[in-house]
């Protein structure tokens, strides 16, 4: 079957947008085939600085031919009726209709069929459409053909449209169509600088060739495979190591067509610079990447960069341009650091006073004062010293109003510190600095140090109760406040610290600090705790335990000891996976599934102790017995938080739960006998419930 070969020739496209514009293309030019009946075997997108390409394989020749029935009136009709459903089906007459039977009448049908058309048609039919509909986040319209203005909105100015439509074996057939005067061709353009000149092309394996030999590697990997390659094999021999960057890589690499990676240097001076101060100047403004020394962990004074040419003088010019262009960067960076050194981190907290966090929940200087107090509290919870957690507190927003932070604001924290470091503060008070912001995310580091972990919960749980409780809760995707990566740090900070302390305590005595109208602090939302179940889940489910686990142990109610939930959900995890687990749960359902059935029939439930005079089988009274004692020794297990112990007692109910179901008629035919099954069928489930709700767990 023939294949398709369509590339969009333009001016540089930003870095940022060609990922999701190659994908988009993919996307839809595949649904609109696919849409018109022509179901495709492959596809496959690529971007360049300068070009979007997209590869069909395996598209049919034709569409196929359509057989579609159309029901018109009832014979008899008015004629208005008649006439119309002829002229809607293309009919001459209604003897070209059949009839259809049917129990309110006889209808007239139309058997209408639609001849497929050739694939190539369609194309030129669909392409243009996909061009001047294209998704781009911000497109432009520019110059003038024949005399008029451009209607095309594209993300830079279009110069060429290459479509192909053809066989392997076969010269393919160009895609007719054109797009603000811009007509569909087989011609494209090599490297901007190495090869410039227009290029013929047939088929995307001869397009791909024919560019890779004029200077253009099309493939993003492939151009990200060559720049990490040659970057490592540099550094390693020159005794360095590259500090390898993702996000960076996949930005140079939507720079470059044909990648040639070189290395420079700055002056040694700089290195007194912090090493991730010097890395933020180096990559944010010249998008290169920073070396450092494999003995030390430290940066060396070297840089890697990645031109999009092969220079004559094998790039000296280049790197040159480089240097000159680094060494004022680091200037300007090394004169913010010394700058902000002068200053104490505390004696800058008093602009905190003119700054706003939210018009309703007053300055950043309130906000601070709030999160010292929460910090004391929650210090003595999680082992850390309360003086030091009030310090760390005091100072952690401090370096926000430094020089070097307003710059680069993806090295705050780190930087206070640095600067905490500078003026003599203990160790642990400036790692909270740092840390407080942590974990900002599911793979981000949590902290360990418990001044640190004091400091990042009242932090994370002030912005919580705040929002929260001024109703700006997060709704659908939205989530402006990052309410719910704060929810997910919290659950990350107790668990993985194995800390015990109550949530809604916690977020009560948050609440107390914040100036509010007294109906606002009269309550914590009640359904607070129910986003940090929802969190919860999302995690443990992320962790691989079973949603309906989760369900069963939330259902119980009255939980917020969150450490508690994670090791009851693993407890009972592994006791479902035993035969006991599993056989007891089918018994358990079974109880639930027979009292629901007779609950809803007698409008009532069966709650109460059971009468042991009305016993008449041995095994009524083997599981009355049971379920006492294992009630007791499970709610005991509970109780002292031995969950494994709990599960093991459960694990007792098993056998005469088998055996009153395989002997014993619960719907009895006195009415007295029959009532007191079903309330012992109720023991059952109220004993089980003190581990987890069992009705909620999925066979």
């Amino acid at each position: 079957m023939p294949d398709l070969l369509l590339e969009l020739f333009s001016e540089e496209i930003p870095a940022r947008m060609q990922a999701k514009a190659a994908d988009d293309l993919r996307r839809m030019v595949t649904d609109k085939l696919v849409a018109e009946g022509l179901v495709y075997e492959g596809a496959k997108a690529f971007a360049t600085p300068r070009r979007l390409a997209l590869t069909v394989h395996g598209i049919p020749a034709r569409q196929p031919d359509l057989k579609t029935e159309r029901r018109g009136p009832k014979i008899g009709a008015a004629d208005a009726a008649v006439q119309g459903f002829l002229k809607a089906t293309g009919l001459t007459s209604l003897d070209e209709a059949k009839i259809q039977r049917d129990p309110k009448g006889d209808f007239y049908i139309a058997l209408i069929e639609k001849p497929g058309r050739d694939a190539i048609d369609v194309l030129a039919e669909i392409l243009p459409v996909i061009i001047r509909t294209f998704p781009w986040p911000k497109s432009m319209r520019w110059g003038a053909r024949s005399g008029k203005p451009g209607s095309l909105s594209w993300v830079r100015p279009l110069h060429a449209i290459t479509a192909t439509f053809g066989l392997e074996t076969e010269e393919p057939d160009v895609v007719k169509f054109s797009v603000d005067g811009i007509e569909a061709g087989q011609t494209t353009y090599g490297h901007r600088f190495m090869a410039p000149s227009a290029i013929s092309v047939r088929r995307f394996e001869d397009y791909e060739a024919k560019l890779k030999a004029a200077k253009v590697i099309l493939d993003p990997q492939a151009r990200k495979d060559i720049i990490f390659a040659d970057a490592k094999e540099l550094t390693f021999a020159q005794g360095f190591e590259l500090v390898e960057d993702q996000v960076l890589l996949d930005e140079v690499s939507g720079l470059v067509e044909w990648p040639v990676v070189m290395m420079g240097s700055f002056e040694a001076e700089y290195l007194a610079i912090p090493d991730e101060v010097i890395r933020a100047t180096i990559r944010n403004n010249q998008k290169c990447f920073v070396v450092k020394d494999p003995k030390t962990g430290k940066l060396t004074n070297k840089f890697v960069l990645t031109a999009n040419i092969e220079a004559p003088d094998g790039g000296k010019t280049i790197v040159a341009g480089n240097e000159r262009v680094i060494r004022p960067r680091l200037t300007d960076a090394k004169f913010f650091y010394e700058t902000d050194l002068k200053t104490k981190l505390e004696d800058r907290l008093p602009k905190f006073e003119q700054i706003v966090f939210h018009e309703k929940l007053g300055t950043q200087a309130a906000r601070i004062k709030r999160i010292e107090r929460l910090a004391a509290e929650i210090a003595p919870l999680v082992g850390a010293d309360v003086a030091k957690a009030t310090r760390a507190a005091h100072l952690a927003k401090a370096d926000l109003l430094t020089e070097v932070v307003g710059e680069f604001p993806e090295v705050q924290g780190l930087m206070g510190k640095y600067y905490a470091l500078a003026q003599g503060e203990d160790a642990s008070v400036a790692a909270a600095c740092e840390e407080h912001y942590k974990p900002q995310g599911p793979a981000d580091r949590v902290p360990t140090d418990p001044v640190s972990v004091a400091v990042a919960l009242a932090d994370k749980l002030d912005t919580l109760v705040g929002f929260w409780a001024i109703d700006e809760k997060p709704t659908g995707s939205k989530d402006p406040y990052a309410l719910r990566r704060a929810a997910l740090g919290v659950i990350r900070l107790i668990g993985e610290n194995a800390l015990r302390m109550s949530i809604m305590k916690m977020a009560a005595s948050a609440l107390a600090g914040l100036s509010l109208k007294p109906a606002d602090a009269q309550k914590l939302p009640s359904d607070l705790l129910a986003f940090f179940a929802d969190r919860l889940k999302v995690q443990l489910r992320e962790q691989g335990a079973r949603h309906d686990l989760v369900d069963a142990v939330f259902a119980l109610g009255g939980q917020d000891d969150l450490l508690m939930i994670v090791r009851r959900v693993e407890a009972l995890g592994k006791f479902l996976e035993s035969e006991d687990g599993k056989n007891l749960l089918a018994g358990i359902k079974r109880a639930s599934n027979i009292l629901g059935i007779e609950e809803k029939k007698d409008k009532r439930a069966f709650e109460g102790a059971p009468d042991a005079a009305l016993y008449g089988l041995d095994e009524e009274k083997a599981l009355a017995n049971a379920i006492g004692e294992v009630k007791a020794e499970a709610s005991a297990a509970v109780a002292k938080e031995d969950f494994a112990a709990a599960m093991s007692a459960m694990a007792k109910l098993r056998p005469p739960v088998d055996a009153f179901f395989e002997k014993v008629r619960v719907n009895d035919e006195d009415a007295k006998v029959r009532e007191n099954r079903l309330k012992l069928l109720n023991e059952i489930r109220s004993a089980t419930r003190a581990v987890a709700d069992f009705s909620k767990i999925q066979d």
